[in-house]
């Protein structure tokens, strides 16, 4: 019974993943995008799904949207355009690695941060130490040298976003 929830439950998300890569709604999209999203839950459910019953809280639903809507939009536009104005001004790049701590506990909140920093430009995670919670990011124009004024800087937003999606 758990594995056919799991099962049940990744079915739609994953199928909605798969057509926002393919960029393609198109009926054979939709009936393949089930059928591998059910071949992918079914091999892999119990590794993704630790606690089947937290993903039937739809407050958990309403900040994942809220945020891959303002990550995709905001976040990712105004680092972009940072970056733009260092490749126009590259006088100005101070590159370096900061040690970032973090504040969750959660697997899956970790990987969210860390991802959410590498895949914005700018910033990439170079190493995460699990023992005293601190993140290394390569940051291509160091504001703040500081642990937590780099974290206000690179990951405070993430962190918030993903413990109220994963803690």
């Amino acid at each position: 019974m758990r594995k056919a929830v799991i099962i049940l439950s990744l079915i739609i998300p994953l199928t909605c993943l798969y057509l926002l890569y393919t960029g393609s709604i198109s009926w054979f999209e939709v009936v393949l995008g089930v059928i591998v999203s059910f071949f992918v839950a079914l091999l892999f459910g119990d590794v993704l799904v630790k606690n089947p019953g937290k993903i039937y809280d739809p407050r958990r639903w309403f900040w994942l949207i809220v945020y891959g809507l303002k990550y995709l939009t905001i976040i990712e536009a105004k680092a972009h355009w940072q970056v733009i104005k260092l490749i126009l001004n590259p006088a100005k790049a101070r590159p370096g690695i900061v040690r970032i701590p973090y504040y969750v506990d959660n697997d899956y909140s970790i990987t969210t941060i860390a991802n959410s920093i590498t895949n914005t430009p700018g910033t990439i995670v170079v190493d995460i130490d699990e023992v005293s919670k601190n993140m290394y990011v390569h940051w291509i124009e160091i504001i703040d040298k500081d642990d937590q004024g780099a974290r206000k800087h690179v990951s405070e937003e993430f962190e918030h976003y993903a413990s109220k999606i994963f803690e």
